[in-house]
């Protein structure tokens, strides 16, 4: 190419640009007339959607990724709309209409679109990366695994919970704020590997005791964070993911996978005995692998649904736990209500706590459901149509006519946003309020979805509500009060994005007895 044919081609890119979205955007405008919708608010970013990619990178390193995506929904005042980015035009929505239609009256014609390619080489083929036959044959498989009996087994987190307010009474006593959620990441750790390999990765006795297999499972849980962060860049390069790779991304993958692979040959095992001896090896406790292997043999599937638990049943919880007490120390009358109202239901010893009785404390439940409001663990989420389809909602002036979804169109559902929204949840949205959920109004439908909805709704809600619950009743019966430094109380709660949320700096706290 010449130096003229260069500075021609140059001059002429954007304009080809411009003409090529252009008339992109005319066939679908075309589509919608066909279909007797009309097109959502589209907001363009040239070149390419770089500046989009640019301003959520900033977003993420301040820790502000979902207030961002909240922002940009406010910015554009709308509930549904269309935006530019590097992997394509998605469409955005935060309108309970449209998000009923994905997760449920319209379930089969969305998918998880490219997460299974994004996840696969650490996740594998588990329950959160697989749609279709593959995804119902996963639940398939682990619906029995989440009956009431198993998640009401509250015996094996006492013992673990036991570390734990044994390690913040050690810590409260030097008199001043310690981080509290690294030990929710290990408690929760540790209660999903004894429920899943029936043996504990025991990470809450580092340094407490000697033993080399604590080693290997604070290796674990550190290549396991590290690789769900490079699982989010991945998400979030959507058709370019390939490219998101390195050696770190491959080293945390083989250590997780080696790790798990060890417990799944030991119920393979176990599995053996079984048959040999023709009656259940250790019947009367419940491993979760040695239940799957009545279910399947497969060492590859058996890692795969096993990593894919953890992911959900350390993280949901842990990060539940963390905003709960970061928001507790910053509303102390909260705490106390919260206080009174434990020991009036449960006393002072674990006598009383049940999972039954859990369920009955209205106030905690109170809590928790204003926590998982104002932080929902995944607070953005995205389908991808698998045919071309329509929404409800979202076209013309009002929003209130239908639009083309075209297929492979992904579209993103902001529960952070969803959740926070002035006109389902009134003027003080932003606000941590437990005493809304006493007040009688009825939520309306699909504006509270913290666990998803529909067919995909979370097997493992009632696993992870039943331990918050617990951990939080037994810190509120062994503690008086909390508290932080005014710099703590006084700033806004920042959430770290990965595949989950978790409070950005920790939450810093000192408990008195």
């Amino acid at each position: 190419m010449t130096p003229t044919q260069l500075c021609i081609f140059v001059a002429l890119f954007p304009a080809f640009l411009f003409v090529f979205d252009w008339l992109k955007e005319f066939r679908y405008r075309r589509q919608n007339a066909k279909n007797n919708c009309k097109p959502p608010v589209y907001i363009s970013d040239y070149p390419f959607g770089i500046r989009s990619v640019l301003k959520i990178d900033r977003a993420h390193k301040r820790n502000e990724f979902y207030s961002f995506t909240r922002e940009m929904i406010d910015l554009v005042g709308k509930k549904t709309f269309r935006h530019q980015t590097v992997g394509g035009v998605p469409v955005m929505t935060i309108d309970p209409e449209n998000v009923k239609a994905i997760l449920a009256t319209q379930f089969k014609e969305f998918d998880l679109g490219g997460r299974h390619s994004e996840f696969q080489p650490l996740m594998g083929d588990g329950i959160f990366t697989l749609s279709g036959d593959g995804w119902h044959h996963s639940r398939t498989l682990l619906r029995p695994q989440f009956t009431n009996e198993q998640v009401s087994r509250l015996h094996d987190i006492e013992q673990h919970t036991q570390t734990l307010l044994t390690i913040f009474k050690e810590q409260s006593a030097q008199g001043k704020p310690f981080d509290c959620q690294p030990y929710f990441f290990k408690l929760t750790l540790d209660t999903a590997t004894e429920f899943l390999f029936g043996e504990s990765t025991d990470t809450l006795s580092l340094g407490r005791k000697a033993d080399a297999r604590l080693a290997k499972s604070e290796e674990f849980a550190e290549a396991f964070n590290t690789g769900q962060t490079w699982l989010l860049y991945r998400a979030i390069a959507q058709s370019l993911h390939s490219f998101v790779t390195s050696k770190e991304y491959k080293s945390c993958t083989k250590i997780c996978h080696d790790f798990v692979d060890h417990y799944v040959y030991r119920a393979l095992e176990t599995a053996q005995k079984r048959d040999a001896d023709e009656k259940d090896v250790d019947a009367e406790r419940y491993i979760f692998l040695d239940q799957l292997t009545k279910e399947t043999r497969d060492p590859i599937l058996m890692r795969d649904q096993a990593l894919n638990i953890l992911l959900a049943g350390r993280d949901t919880t842990a990060g539940l736990l963390s905003f709960t007490i970061s928001l507790l120390v910053r509303h102390k009358e909260v705490w106390k209500k919260l206080r009174e109202a434990v020991l009036a239901d449960f006393g002072e010893t674990t006598d009383n706590i049940s999972f039954q009785t859990l369920k009955r404390c209205e106030y905690l439940k109170h809590v928790i459901n204003e926590t998982l409001r104002l932080y929902p663990i995944v607070p953005v989420n995205a389908r991808r149509a698998n045919c071309n389809t329509t929404l409800p909602r979202g076209g013309g002036p009002d929003e209130m006519d239908p639009i083309y979804i075209e297929k492979g169109t992904n579209v993103q559902y902001c529960t952070y946003a969803l959740q926070r929204n002035k006109e389902f949840w009134g003027e003080d949205s932003d606000e941590f309020r437990p005493e809304r959920w006493m007040e009688g109004k009825k939520v309306i439908p699909w504006t509270y979805i913290p666990f998803n909805g529909g067919p995909r709704i979370c097997l493992g809600q009632q696993f992870a509500l039943t331990e918050a619950s617990y951990v939080l009743v037994r810190i509120v019966q062994t503690f008086s009060d909390v508290n932080s430094t005014s710099d703590v109380v006084g700033s806004p709660i920042k959430q770290y994005a990965t595949l989950t949320s978790s409070v950005a700096g920790g939450a810093p706290v000192v408990f008195k007895e």
